[in-house]
């Protein structure tokens, strides 16, 4: 753990450490389980891998690099987060280019943390008529869930404690972390 400084948008300067919570390794390791439990499920399917930017990406690019089936992908920016907390209101700056009628969907997600954001997604998306529609989480967080959604495929669960790293951010910091870690402020 070394300590940070950065300034935030606004201008404040925050201080804090990156405890690791999740190692690289063991991040890896469950990514390639997924991915298995993924091809298993969608084996003979049509199917259609939406990211939720940004968070996603990374997770999204290592997940589907393992999963030894045909796909397609798409990306989807929905959001209801500013720096650390969620405002509870849901903005979608990039919808889908794909049509989702008739396809199976698997929409890949960091983290499940209220889950307002995924239902919002979820609901709009099974409106569109896919086929089935199934959720891919690297990181679970129940203890902050106020609607009822879990993922069908979760990396991990994890304690209440805001998280950084493998596609996570802090104000857009740290997604590059090949790692998960703690954001232990000063």
């Amino acid at each position: 753990m070394t300590c940070q400084s950065y300034v935030l948008k606004g201008g404040n300067r925050v201080e804090y450490t990156i405890k690791t919570l999740l190692t690289r390794e063991e991040v890896e390791r469950r990514i390639k389980e997924l991915a298995k439990e993924i091809e298993k499920d969608y084996q003979g399917k049509d199917l259609l891998v939406v990211g939720l930017l940004k968070g996603s990406v990374v997770f999204m690019t290592d997940l589907i690099k393992e999963i030894d089936l045909p796909l397609e992908i798409d990306f989807m920016s929905a959001s209801s987060y500013s720096g650390t907390e969620s405002t509870g209101i849901i903005n979608i700056s990039k919808d889908l280019d794909i049509d989702v009628k008739d396809r199976e969907v698997l929409i890949v997600e960091d983290i499940i943390d209220t889950g307002l954001t995924l239902s919002h997604v979820r609901k709009m998306l099974e409106e569109r008529g896919t086929k089935s529609l199934k959720i891919c989480t690297l990181l679970d967080k129940p203890s902050r869930r106020t609607v009822e959604i879990k993922g069908d495929y979760t990396g991990f669960e994890i304690p209440d404690e805001f998280v950084v790293g493998y596609g996570l951010d802090y104000d857009q910091q740290h997604r590059n972390l090949p790692y998960i870690g703690i954001v232990v402020k000063k």
